[in-house]
């Protein structure tokens, strides 16, 4: 089997179990692996540390798939990950709460680059690193014995798969298309999904409990929802009793989306109102104007995608945070989001601290918020929690 050398002293992030090696850790390559090949990462002498995934565009030079070196990577492998997967969805009762949900996480369920998300009765699969394109086809295989599912459906669509060396896809992948809106359930809410073109694989499933939390806070309240998307975070909060909930969205065909959504539901649409707009001019305007609300969701896209774009996304996150701060009335609430995975947490609350400052409000951090379960985090792998929230209490 082909071997990665590492250089002294950087087999240290292997024996703590992190799963990447980067290009700059590596001395040598003995052989001459393809893309997504299995090969063995020594140490600088020679001893055999962990068995991954070779990606030779990548930045991420390999992926690892076991940490123990004799281990054999092979069908009965990803069968035993991906039961292990699925299984720890059955112990949190995930199935009981919603039919949409992350089935496998990626590195934080050991199948680096691979996610599997249900919705109803079908599947959206993202094959996002060259080791797991290379076994999709005992990866599907093993989803249609597992899970029968009505149809399995690609979004490896993104542009990460670039890096890999790989080609954007996008279809059918075994059984029927879904639906141009597949309808799922979340707790007590219907929602019209699109797995075909929607963000993601087609909707926000990882703020299924933030979703929850805004609606047990949302009663008598005006609720303004920022980058709205399909209305969750809105429809969840008129659920919840609010008085009032305005839904701002930048791409004008979502409008009609959020409209079906509330329709679904059966909700009083004259308290749901949606706007076109940017948001950041959205709400420097209702600072303008005096308009305030009782609580504000910011849920925005992520605003990083390489370690340079830091700087300004900062700023961005930062001008966000001021503006709500602004028209929120005194004991108002903003639940506040970054789903940047090279934001950390730490400088994510200094952010939101220094907004609060700067726009003369005291803050209280009533919770710190996260992706749901079925989205995990990884105790041994920080980039596992990539997505970061707090709410707030301001006077």
């Amino acid at each position: 089997m082909n071997t990665i050398v590492l250089k002294p002293g950087r087999e240290r992030s292997v024996k703590r179990k992190h799963p990447w090696i980067f290009s700059g850790a590596i001395a040598r390559v003995v052989g001459k692996p393809a893309n997504g090949e299995t090969v063995r990462i020594a140490d600088a002498s020679g001893q055999i540390l962990a068995i991954g995934a070779y990606s030779p565009h990548s930045q991420i030079r390999v992926r690892i798939w076991d940490f123990s070196p004799d281990t054999q990577i092979d069908g009965a492998f990803f069968e035993q990950r991906v039961q292990a997967a699925l299984y720890k969805r059955e112990q949190l009762q995930i199935p009981e709460q919603t039919d949409a949900y992350r089935l496998i996480s990626a590195e934080a369920d050991g199948l680096p680059g691979l996610i599997v998300d249900r919705y109803a009765e079908f599947l959206v699969v993202q094959f996002l690193s060259a080791g797991v394109e290379l076994w999709k086809d005992t990866f599907l295989e093993i989803l249609q014995k597992r899970l029968s599912p009505a149809g399995i459906y690609e979004r490896s669509d993104v542009n990460v798969r670039k890096k890999e060396g790989l080609s954007l896809r996008q279809g059918i992948l075994y059984g029927m298309a879904p639906p141009d809106l597949l309808e799922i359930f979340e707790g007590d809410l219907r929602f019209f999904v699109d797995v075909k073109n929607g963000h993601k694989t087609g909707f926000y499933l990882d703020q299924r409990d933030n979703r929850a939390l805004v609606a047990k806070f949302a009663q008598d309240r005006e609720v303004l929802n920022c980058f709205a998307y399909t209305g969750g975070f809105g429809l969840a909060a008129l659920k919840g009793g609010a008085k009032k909930v305005m839904n701002v969205e930048a791409v004008a065909d979502l409008l009609p989306h959020i409209e079906q959504n509330a329709r679904l539901n059966h909700l009083n649409e004259d308290a749901f109102q949606n706007l076109k707009g940017d948001v950041f001019k959205v709400l420097r305007d209702f600072s303008r104007q005096g308009q305030q609300f009782d609580l504000i969701v910011l849920d925005p896209p992520k605003f990083i995608e390489k370690q340079q774009d830091l700087n300004r996304a900062a700023r961005g996150y930062k001008d966000i945070n001021l503006q709500a701060f602004k028209v929120l009335r005194p004991g108002g609430l903003l639940f506040t989001f970054s789903c940047s995975g090279l934001m950390k947490p730490e400088l994510f609350r200094k952010i939101v601290a220094d907004a609060a400052i700067d726009a003369g409000r005291d803050a209280q951090i009533l919770r710190f918020l996260t992706q749901a379960p079925d989205h995990p985090i990884a105790s041994h792998i920080p980039e596992s929690q990539y997505l970061k929230g707090l709410l707030l209490r301001v006077d």
